[in-house]
């Protein structure tokens, strides 16, 4: 995989800023869809494409290492923050 690669992975799927694995799943089911070769505006390329893409960013999602520091926990919760027990 390279940079080139995933970025054009990113742009098939319309990802702005942050997705879940749940929703990227959405996207592919949504596209494949769209893109399969019994459809009209599909083709074997097209849907071999999504394919590929779909998998190259499971892969990198996969991979993703967290960071457990409080920072990163405030950022992916904001709700939490303003708990009454939280320091």
């Amino acid at each position: 995989m390279d940079y080139e690669d995933f970025e054009k992975a990113v742009d098939l799927f319309g990802i702005l800023t942050k997705t879940s694995k749940k929703d990227l799943k959405k996207k592919y089911l949504k596209l494949s869809k769209e893109l399969h070769p019994d459809m009209p505006n599909g083709s074997d390329e097209k849907f071999q494409e999504l394919q590929e893409a779909y998998e190259l960013l499971n892969s990198y999602m996969d991979g993703f290492a967290f960071s457990f520091d409080e920072e990163e926990f405030k950022t992916q919760f904001p709700s939490f923050t303003n708990y009454k027990n939280w320091r």
